[in-house]
C-alpha cells in the first residue's frame, strides 16, 4: 500500500506552474499599463511640439508634422492634425496604445489622445 507521502509527490510542481502563469499574466498587464501610459505622454508630447512648431511660423523652421515624428518614438505611429486659427496653434496627436501581450492586436486598448494650443507668435520688426 502506498502512503500519503508518495500519492502527493509531483502536487507542488503542479501548482508551481499554475503559479508561474498567474504571475506571467500580471507582469504583463503591468508592462501594457506601463506602455499605455507612455503613449498617452507620448501623445502629449508631440502635440506641444507640434503647436510650438506652428505658433513660430519660421520659414527655415520645422513644420509641425515633422516636430511630431521628431517628438515622438517611431513606433508608436503619431498621427498629427490641427492649424493655426487667428491667433493661435492647435494641434491634436493621436497614438493608438500598443499591446504587448500575445494575441492582442495594437489598438485593442484603444488610442491616446492629447491636444495642445500656443499663442501664434508675431514676428519682430
Amino acid at each position: 500500500m502506498r502512503t500519503h507521502r508518495e500519492r502527493d509527490r509531483g502536487q507542488v510542481a503542479l501548482e508551481y506552474i499554475g503559479f508561474v502563469a498567474i504571475l506571467l499574466l500580471v507582469g504583463l498587464a503591468a508592462i501594457q499599463l506601463g506602455v499605455a501610459a507612455y503613449a498617452v505622454n507620448q501623445a502629449g508630447t508631440g502635440a506641444r511640439a507640434a503647436a510650438r512648431a506652428a505658433s513660430l511660423d519660421e520659414p527655415n523652421g520645422l513644420s509641425p508634422e515633422a516636430a511630431v515624428q521628431a517628438a515622438v518614438s517611431g513606433w508608436l505611429r503619431p498621427d498629427p492634425k490641427g492649424g493655426i486659427a487667428g491667433d493661435q496653434a492647435t494641434y491634436t496627436v493621436t497614438v493608438t496604445i500598443p499591446s504587448v501581450i500575445p494575441g492582442l492586436p495594437d489598438g485593442f486598448f484603444g488610442t491616446a489622445t492629447r491636444t495642445s494650443t500656443m499663442p501664434k507668435l508675431q514676428p519682430h520688426d
